[in-house]
């Protein structure tokens, strides 16, 4: 099959986090199954956009602000052009479709090209009342119901994708997010790492970054040699991050090293000792899966997407996401070397079983071949 998937933005930061990761992911894992695949999106980055994303062949233009918001206004206007030109050659389009201009357009233009194509969603696509999101979505909707079907993370995100789309919406089918599993041994086998606590993800309220510096505070006065990073992009909190370091006097112990590139964020994951996200109503985060991957115990809160199914399992710790709680749970596994390995051998068990890309790619070929 030839297949093409669409997604608002790849940068060298990782700025728009899941979406991008996801869908080089999947496309690979089609790729390595025989398919011929390609990725359409804007770029943005120091440098020029690569050819390729891994084996993935990579077709896009620089990204340029024509309308404001962090994503919503980024497009290029020959990038129609190219989507034309793809969206023509493609048995299948796959859309990563939040509410932007790129989303926009890719599905105007499968539409016009009488394409059967598929949304993903990603927790993007949730019911806002803002007038100025009542106007895009008198565009947006009645394409996004054109789409044979929806694939969405959690029964949260499909209620929510529902309530959006009404009645004469496509079907919703649940997908989870995957990665290639690491080799067990590489993953798990270094138990003894150094006590650095990892932060990773985009600097954003929804992160809540505020809250890992925090709980850095609590652990640092019970393990004062334990060391605490946060990389990411920066999308706003950065400035209150540093004011509650310099408040807590913790400009020793926690540092800001900036955002990293996908493969310097595997070889991060496996040198720390506990990866902690405290987020709260986060559909899927692809960096929990990332950390587990890495064989690195996961710290994150109850209202993550895939808490229920890590807890029932034993491969994270699960909290309330307060600091007091994030902070227990790091010193917990800080301090125990057989809870550090349970959580390691669990972690890389649930992604080899439930969040791998073989079985992520094994559903999605059968949508594909549906369609």
């Amino acid at each position: 099959m030839r297949v093409v998937h669409v997604v608002t933005l790849v940068s060298d930061d990782g700025a728009y986090g899941g979406p991008a990761s996801v869908a080089t992911g999947q496309l690979e894992e089609c790729a390595a199954r025989g398919h011929d695949v390609s990725l359409v999106s804007l770029w943005r980055g120091g440098s020029r956009a690569p050819g390729r994303i891994g084996s993935v062949p990579f077709q896009t233009r620089p990204a340029r602000r024509l309308l404001p918001g962090r994503f919503t206004g980024l497009m290029h206007p020959l990038l129609v052009a190219d989507l034309w030109r793809a969206t023509g050659r493609a048995d299948i389009v796959h859309i990563h479709a939040g509410r932007d201009l790129v989303s926009l357009t890719a599905l105007a233009v499968a539409a016009l090209r009488r394409k059967r194509f598929l949304t993903q969603t990603h927790g993007m696509v949730e019911p806002r009342r803002t007038a100025v999101v009542r106007l895009f979505d008198r565009a947006y909707v009645p394409l996004l119901r054109r789409a044979r079907g929806c694939l969405v993370l959690t029964e949260r995100e499909r209620r929510a994708v529902a309530e959006v789309v009404g009645p004469g919406g496509p079907p919703l089918l649940v997908l989870p997010n995957g990665v290639r599993p690491q080799r067990r041994g590489a993953a798990s086998g270094q138990l003894r790492r150094d006590p650095e606590v990892l932060f990773l993800a985009r600097l954003h309220p929804r992160k809540r970054p505020e809250a890992f510096v925090e709980m850095a505070a609590l652990v640092h006065l019970r393990v004062p040699e334990a060391r605490f990073t946060l990389y990411g992009a920066d999308e706003g909190s950065l400035p209150a991050v540093r004011r509650l370091i310099a408040a807590r006097g913790l400009e020793d112990v926690v540092t800001y090293g900036g955002a990293l590139e996908y493969t310097e964020a595997v070889r991060t994951y496996a040198r720390a000792a506990v990866y902690v996200l405290p987020s709260v109503d986060e559909p899927f985060p692809m960096t929990v899966i990332e950390a587990l991957s890495a064989g690195t115990p996961v710290v994150c809160t109850d209202t993550c997407g895939m808490a229920d199914e890590l807890a029932r399992r034993g491969a994270a710790m699960v909290t309330d996401g307060s600091p007091r709680a994030l902070a227990d749970a790091v010193c917990e596994v800080l301090a125990d070397e057989d809870k550090r390995r349970a959580l390691a051998n669990e972690g890389h068990r649930a992604v080899e079983e439930a969040f791998s890309i073989h079985a992520v790619a094994d559903r999605l070929e059968g949508f594909y071949r549906h369609l």
